[in-house]
């Protein structure tokens, strides 16, 4: 079993920046590819960015490229999501996600474990 929690959402104005880190429980986190997602109500969950268990893989859904970044500490069983330039159409509850397996993967349904989510508005 691993729990997931986020951190680090909030008001931000457009343009601005925030880090949201996501702790993990467990002794396998190194072992298991990690996700974010996002969400606003009434659409569905969508893919954000994935890194595979050992750092060595990366992927990023089309809108943010070039602004975000996922990065992860084992030592530390933490995820991260730098997220720059942002805009107000990034506004979501932000998910984070273990899957058992080393690979990425952009598809929310491979995922095991789950965070509780983490609110970012960004204000115009």
């Amino acid at each position: 079993q691993v729990q997931l929690v986020e951190s680090g959402g909030g008001l931000v104005q457009a343009g601005g920046s925030l880090r949201l880190s996501c702790a993990a429980s467990g002794d396998s986190f190194s072992d298991y590819a990690m996700g974010w997602f996002r969400q606003v109500p009434g659409k569905e969950r969508e893919f954000v960015a994935t890194i595979s268990a050992s750092s060595a893989f990366t992927d990023y859904e089309d809108f943010v490229k070039g602004r975000f970044t996922i990065s992860r500490d084992n030592a530390k069983n933490t995820v991260y999501l730098q997220m720059n330039s942002l805009k107000p159409e990034d506004t979501a509850v932000y998910y984070c996600a273990a899957r058992i397996v080393r690979a990425t993967s952009q598809y929310a349904s491979s995922y095991t474990y789950w965070g509780q989510g983490t609110q970012v508005t960004v204000s115009s």
